[in-house]
């Protein structure tokens, strides 16, 4: 088994259906939201500070698969697939 580590960025409609899909996948074993621990805030120098937590952009999501390892390619386009779709931009991590 192998795992693939995710991070979503996008609207919740998009959340629901990247883990509907990726739980469809043959050969996926497990599918969990993970809370993902890395924060989300802006220096004060940053280009966006002082922009409100509610623009645009959606939230982020963090999940884990636990696929046989023969089927990874099939989760990573599942997931690419979905993300094109509902309008998520996906990052692969090797951990959160």
């Amino acid at each position: 088994m192998t795992m693939i580590r995710l991070r979503a960025t996008g609207p919740r409609s998009g959340f629901d259906a990247l883990l509907a899909a990726l739980h469809g996948v043959d050969g996926v074993e497990h599918v969990e939201e993970v809370a993902d621990l890395m924060p989300h805030m802006d220096d004060d120098d940053s280009s966006s500070a002082g922009l409100s937590d509610a623009m645009p952009g959606g939230d982020v999501l963090a999940v884990e698969v636990e696929a046989a390892s023969a089927r990874t390619d099939s989760v990573r386009e599942a997931a690419d697939d979905i993300a094109a779709r509902y309008g998520l931009v996906i990052e692969y991590v090797d951990a959160f």
